[in-house]
């Protein structure tokens, strides 16, 4: 340690404490890393990697990138999951004796990032705090761009679900524990001593926090798991901040019971945020839903979309903003344009409170407030009554106007310190140094024409730089012409550098006049935001308001655009849906080209449909488009339908598609049988469940056994009753209808003609025993001679008596006499009248058998 420098002696003291971060160590112009850190930063970044000479003999590799250009460079390695400890210089060259000081005064992670361009504007960038038991979970999340503060306590059964509504960037977790995240997700795991969990050190940092006695009226006293998640939430980002947090000033404990529960395999399933395909937001509902002009409305769509309401009473107060929208098209389209001039002014507030807002910002800020006063002119002043309750939060600040107008440029530039911030006349000091720095650069240009003109060097110039200062430079060739009170400074390859007595006078005057400029501008800018701060709850009530009034206005122009209605609730426990039709199949389409349907389900009559057809003729989409509706409906919107008649729905399950769980260990067998247990264990009379093709993981009649007895268990628990959507290729299920009065079978429409299949993708009542697959084989272009030989093997098997013996291409086999058990098994079988047999019955008779045999030891 002897033999390094003390700048060496600097970074490593302060890298000791941020081991699993970047450390971007600022050395005047530029942000250095060092060692791992700057091999890392060099290969993400793409730039240069170097090395520095920090003690005898130690070159130790070195990556910098520019001051200025620090959020650009931010934005690369925060998408990358890595952490960065901002270290700045705290002191000015000269104000201590040897080393500027510096400290790290933020550590940027994932889930703490404030600022705008590395942030998704219709996006929360939450922070999640996780605190786990063998059966309950804690959690806590925040969003401290938007100052969002939440809490709960649940099942541990539910924690997938919530996980991916929130989706967040970042989790903490104690050491101790570990977390299986769902694969789409892109969140980096933190770690936090599990001191900071414990419930009484928790619950004692929320206190100090909040100032408060008891966390009673936060509604999570007696919540203790979510308590230890938002307590050691508070110190993580107490350690990261740096800073003041007092912009979360409300923590929302709440229940994920008070919403609609979808779990995280139904999200996915119905393509809710994001497509399956393209995991993108096209092709989901969210995607065509999404008419928000503002980034405080696209976010509260997505949680509309992530949290349907239960109660009636709430639906209905959105249905009827809604309703205006879309009877009054002018008001809509208004309200549309004056929306798009909104800044994001919950993220504005947040800044503001931080002190990290631009200039540029506070003119949007600016902007947006004209813009409320114009709005409050047109819904505030004589509200109408569809829109009220949404209005409440809406009014003009025009005291908040004004001290921006009064105090800030029209058009000021991002950074402080040139004097073109603070507006002329706000301060009169102020006012005299950028009289004093002006007149100073017109000296300077004077003073060179005059140089110019005394020494005939026409090339004569003056320049400045951070080292030299002031100096004017005469190239080689006129150096015969300087006169003797110029005094050398510098020597170039093509010219020298000098000053004079009367250049460096001004230059003192120049650079402490700059100086001032700075340290006052800085002030004035600072004592604005504190003024500004006073406004900060109500300038977030504007926000709310506007959201809401975003994300209503937006539902009813997606519902002009598409020809959505209206849905009615009712207190019974039935869905009625005339001419139904799936939002996003339909807008792929284009509109007009879906065939609508219709769904009658009622837990009183027609419980459980089953549903048969061939593949790709549209089961699945009917599928998804009754529980869209029904999410729909229940986040305020109107629905793709001609008539829609519902029943409030607390839960949708749907069971779609196969797929493997290879980390877990899990065949497609297994994750399907592991989701339907789940259904069944937890849906109720009032869920809806979206159950395809179960069963067919496995062999032909373990999977009809097991799907019969899904059917029969979803009918006959009295606890259970929910109302169901079951589709199966097993055309067997179809008899179920005649011994269970709640089953009802449909079937998709298909047109036949000479060998010609065509699916009309019309649901109609009954069951059908064909799957048309080979035709779906041929659709997918598989070769024709397999598509004949397929039909030929379907012909074999659908008439057994007519089969031939396989003795084409096939191998001798060694032949064993019958044992006499055998024998008489075997006259059982052949004593059998299949004819005479429904389907059903000879799956009961076959498993009779199976039984013998195994008795028998055959």
């Amino acid at each position: 340690m002897e033999n390094i420098t003390p700048l060496r002696k600097q970074y490593l003291d302060i890298k000791k404490n941020y081991p699993e971060a970047i450390v971007f160590f600022r050395l005047g112009d530029f942000y250095e890393t060092f060692e791992e850190d700057a091999r890392i930063a060099a290969r993400e970044l793409e730039i240069v990697l170097t090395s520095r000479e920090m003690g005898k003999g130690l070159k130790v590799p070195l990556a910098g990138i520019p001051y200025h250009a620090l959020d650009n460079y931010l934005s690369r390695l925060i998408n990358r999951g890595y952490k960065v400890a901002i270290c700045e210089q705290v002191t000015k060259p000269g104000e201590t004796k040897g080393l500027v000081q510096r400290q790290v005064t933020r550590l940027v992670t994932p889930g703490t990032v404030v600022e705008p361009n590395l942030l998704e504007s219709k996006q929360n960038n939450f922070l999640l705090s996780l605190y786990l038991t063998e059966d309950s979970c804690g959690l806590a999340f925040a969003d401290i761009s938007t100052s969002e503060f939440g809490c709960t306590q649940l099942d541990i059964n539910g924690l997938e679900a919530e996980i991916n509504r929130l989706n967040p960037a970042e989790i903490i977790l104690p050491k101790s524990q570990s977390l299986n995240l769902p694969l789409h997700l892109k969140a980096t795991i933190s770690k936090l001593d599990g001191y900071y969990f414990e419930a009484d050190v928790a619950r004692e940092r929320l206190l100090k926090h909040f100032e408060c006695q008891n966390l009673s009226a936060y509604g999570c006293e007696n919540l203790p798991l979510a308590i230890s998640a938002a307590g050691a939430l508070l110190k993580y980002l107490e350690e990261t901040q740096k800073s003041s947090l007092k912009q979360l000033e409300r923590l929302a404990a709440y229940t994920i019971s008070d919403y609609m529960q979808i779990d995280s395999h139904t999200l996915s399933n119905l393509e809710i945020f994001r497509s399956s395909g393209g995991n993108s937001l096209k092709g989901s509902l969210l995607g065509v839903l999404d008419q928000t002009k503002t980034a405080m409305g696209g976010r509260l769509l997505r949680k509309f979309l992530g949290q349907p309401l239960l109660r009636q009473e709430d639906i209905e107060k959105r249905l009827a903003a809604v309703d205006y929208f879309f009877e009054e098209s002018l008001a809509r389209a208004s309200l549309a344009k004056a929306l798009g001039q909104i800044a994001d002014m919950e993220r504005i507030a947040n800044r503001i409170r931080q002190k990290t807002i631009l200039p540029k910002e506070l003119i949007s800020l600016k902007n947006s407030l004209e813009t409320v006063s114009s709005i409050h002119r047109q819904f505030g002043l004589m509200p109408p009554p569809r829109l009220a309750y949404f209005l409440n939060g809406l009014k003009p600040l025009p005291e908040m106007l004004d001290i921006v107008n009064e105090a800030i440029t029209d058009d000021p530039p991002s950074t402080l310190g040139e004097g073109k911030v603070i507006r002329a006349g706000f301060n009169p000091e102020m006012d005299k140094l950028c009289s004093l720095a002006g007149d100073a650069r017109t000296f300077l240009s004077q003073m060179e024409a005059r140089e110019r003109e005394q020494t005939g060097i026409k090339s004569l110039k003056l320049g400045y730089n951070r080292v030299f200062g002031y100096y004017i430079e005469v190239s080689n060739a006129n150096l015969a012409d300087i006169p003797q009170n110029y005094i050398r400074k510098q020597t170039l390859v093509n010219a020298e550098r000098f000053i004079t007595p009367e250049l460096k006078e001004y230059e003192n005057l120049i650079l402490n006049a700059k100086e001032r400029l700075l340290e006052m501008e800085t002030g004035l800018y600072e004592q604005v935001l504190n003024q500004l701060g006073g406004f900060y709850s109500a300038l977030l009530s504007n926000a709310a308001a506007l959201a809401s009034l975003d994300v209503l206005s937006a539902f009813a122009e997606v519902a002009v655009r598409n020809g959505y209605v209206r849905p009615l609730f009712h207190s019974e426990n039935s869905l009625v849906i005339h001419r139904g039709r799936h939002p996003m199949v339909e807008q792929g389409l284009g509109y007009g080209s879906f065939v609508a349907n219709d769904i009658s389900l009622s837990a009183e009559d027609c419980q459980i449909i089953i549903l048969t057809g061939p593949n790709m003729a549209g089961k699945s989409t009917y599928l998804k488009q009754t529980a869209l509706i029904v999410l729909m409906a229940q986040i305020g919107s109107y629905v793709p339908a001609e008539t829609a008649e519902l029943c409030l729905t607390d839960r949708i399950f749907s069971r779609i598609g196969a797929r493997e769980d290879l980390s877990a260990g899990q065949s497609t067998f297994m994750v399907e049988m592991v989701e339907t247990a789940s259904i069944l264990n937890t849906a109720t009379s009032r869920s809806l469940l979206i159950l395809d093709e179960i069963g067919r993981g496995t062999s032909t009649y373990d999977g009809l056994a097991i799907a019969q007895a899904v059917v029969e268990y979803i009918h006959s628990q009295p606890s259970l009753h929910a109302k169901t959507l079951f589709a199966t290729h097993y055309h067997e299920l179809v008899e179920l209808a005649n011994y269970l009065p709640r089953v009802k079978n449909y079937n998709i429409a298909v047109s036949e003609d000479r060998g010609e299949v065509v699916f009309l993708h019309r649901i109609v009542p009954g069951g059908v025993d064909k799957s048309y697959g080979i035709h779906v084989a041929k659709l997918a272009g598989l070769p024709g001679w397999v598509i004949k030989r397929a039909y030929e093997v379907l012909t074999e098997l659908e008439n057994p008596a007519k089969k031939e013996p396989k003795t084409r291409n096939c191998q001798p086999q060694l032949l064993l006499p019958l044992t006499e058990q055998t024998s008489a098994l075997a006259e059982e079988i052949k004593g059998l009248e299949i004819e005479s047999l429904t389907p059903l019955a000879a799956l009961n008779k076959l498993y009779e058998l199976k039984k013998k045999a195994e008795e028998q030891g055959l």
